[in-house]
């Protein structure tokens, strides 16, 4: 293949990006894949994420078959398993990362109108057919939601892989708590690659230039080149926040065909934007496929790229391959041992028999019926917690789709913070931990609330999901009991006969019992929520927070938990 390195692209305020072009060495005009992001178009996976790449290709060395996996970059495709099937790959850093000069500021409108050039650029060039793809995971999956909203001329398709569409709820504030995670992130992947760094930084060992440009800038100039994602997402409590204007995707002005691929165990970034995304989009061709395993996993597999490959032919390259008569969705079920693959057609699921459970305080169950009489549970407002059992299920029980729970609380804290976590145990009392995009051991499924957070978006939400409007505060008063409409995330899980589920009702992140020491990934060890975490000492201060909360239930408080059941098909 021919490969073009550091091409120039000019952007509509004159500042130029970098790019690297990958294309096949015969002469003709060929579909575009490209994607846009900060980690840096030069640093191989294997030399920036090591760790991951040996787990990625251990376990499925498919990923190396027609590849050296020399030019295999984190979270986007591989040119040498690409460029043979007839396309041309562009990997574009982001403006202040890499080789590309400017101020980075992840998300923001002047990304997605980069963006927007770039995709016009390519369009323009003679080696190009003029149909632009976007493909790519996490930053290079959530960018994508927001330059389709844009609408390029000449975009021709997008596939986001396990990333975002709304910045606010997928991302930053999980039901209106500050999740941590993008400040961790940033100075771990981002300031890194910034560019200026010149040869202080990594050298591209393909061709021996510095990932972040020749240039060198001193830490207070690379400083003045990158906003305070900490103190900007500190002091956005609210989703009318300046710094929210333009970062979430406007999904209706979204018309390109579409394949929203999500992870179940995405849960805090990678899960709940990919069916929002598919649900909320304009487009008319649309499709959503949902699967496990790691984060990245499947963005590489066979089974990942040919799906994308065979959206991306028809669309790109007018292939009549059957793409347009596929189901709308496509799930991998997820079983204690695995996956099984299934075809469906609408979400959630039509068959869905909506059950719900009533919590018992006193018992500590889950139960069809609600107690008639009342009964309450007290535990430490920021870090105790209740949890409520079913009765072992009589039968093999699939749980696919949102929930949402009901719950009565009162506190003597200023504020509440609630996390629930749905678990699964098994006959012998084990629990079972799936494994997670970004965690090993995770739980089932996840949800949060701030109480001051808990006014209703009336028009968006469904009795299976309440969807809060996150724009104002709506202050507590102590010892009053109010009730709270809380999301959980959408999950998939088919519990053995003899399982039970349980829902842990808390003041803080869910963590397992498993032992450790476990390997840190952001210098934290992953205890069922990786670095998806809420600690905050400013966001989640003693002062609003400590205290004591109370769960309400039964009688005129019947605090319940709604499950997708899944009739068999």
């Amino acid at each position: 293949m021919q490969i073009d390195w550091d091409i120039v692209i000019p952007m509509d305020d004159g500042l130029e990006l970098r790019g690297d072009v990958f294309r096949p060495d015969q002469e003709g005009r060929y579909p575009v894949l490209m994607s846009y992001g900060p980690y840096a178009k030069g640093l191989p996976f294997q030399v920036g994420y090591p760790a991951p790449w040996q787990s990625l290709t251990t376990k499925h060395p498919e990923v190396l078959r027609g590849s050296s996996g020399k030019y295999a970059n984190w979270e986007t495709a591989d040119p040498e398993r690409w460029v043979p099937l007839g396309y041309v790959c562009i990997r574009v850093d982001s403006r202040g990362a890499g080789s590309s000069p400017g101020v980075i500021d992840p998300f923001s409108p002047r990304e997605a109108q980069d963006f927007f050039d770039c995709i016009e650029w390519a369009a323009a060039q003679p080696w190009s057919n003029g149909r632009i793809g976007l493909a790519g995971v996490s930053y290079y999956a959530a960018i994508q939601w927001l330059v389709a909203a844009k609408r390029p001329p000449h975009l021709a398709a997008i596939c986001p892989f396990e990333g975002f569409s709304d910045f606010y709820r997928d991302a930053v504030r999980h039901g209106g708590m500050l999740s941590t995670f993008m400040i961790s992130w940033y100075p771990m992947q981002v300031t890194t690659v910034q560019h200026g760094l010149g040869h202080r930084g990594y050298m591209n060992p393909n061709n021996g230039v510095p990932i972040t440009g020749p240039e060198e800038l001193d830490e207070k100039e690379r400083m003045a080149n990158r906003v305070d994602i900490n103190a900007l997402q500190v002091g956005a409590e609210l989703i009318t926040s300046d710094y929210f204007d333009g970062r979430r995707a406007d999904l209706a002005a979204v018309e390109v065909p579409l394949l929203s691929c999500g992870n179940w165990g995405g849960q805090g970034l990678h899960l709940r934007g990919n069916i929002e995304g598919y649900l909320r989009a304009g487009s008319k061709q649309k499709w959503l496929e949902m699967h496990g395993l790691e984060h990245w996993t499947e963005f590489y597999t066979d089974y990942g790229v040919e799906l994308q490959r065979r959206f991306f032919d028809h669309f790109l390259k007018g292939e009549d391959n059957g793409w347009d008569r596929e189901p709308p969705i496509k799930l991998q079920v997820r079983h204690v041992d695995g996956f099984v693959e299934r075809a469906e057609y609408e979400w959630p699921l039509a068959r869905t028999r909506w059950t719900r459970m009533y919590l018992d305080a006193d018992a500590l169950t889950l139960k069809p019926e609600a107690a008639t009489t009342s009964s309450v549970r007290t535990f430490d407002a920021m870090n105790g917690k209740v949890s409520f059992s079913t009765a072992p299920f009589e039968q093999d029980t699939e749980v696919t789709g949102p929930l949402a729970a009901t719950v009565f609380v009162s506190t003597t804290a200023r504020d509440v913070d609630l996390f629930l976590t749905v678990r699964a145990f098994d006959p012998d009392g084990k629990e079972h931990l799936v494994l997670g995009a970004v965690d090993p051991h995770a739980p089932i499924a996840q949800g949060w609330l701030r109480a001051s957070h808990r006014k209703l978006d009336l028009q968006a939400s469904q009795p299976y999901q309440p969807v809060h409007s996150h724009d104002e505060l709506v202050p507590l008063e102590p010892d009053h009991i109010y009730e709270l409409q809380i999301e959980i995330l959408p999950t998939c899980f088919v519990f053995p006969k003899g399982y039970r589920l349980v829902l842990t009702v808390s003041g803080s992140d869910f963590e397992h019992d498993l032992p450790g020491p476990l390997p840190k990934f952001y210098g934290k060890e992953p205890r069922g929520c990786s670095v998806m975490l809420h600690d905050h000492p400013i966001d989640r201060s003693h002062e609003r927070f400590a205290g004591v909360t109370k769960l309400h239930c039964g009688g005129i408080h019947a605090a319940s938990l709604l499950l997708p059941v899944i009739e068999p098909g």
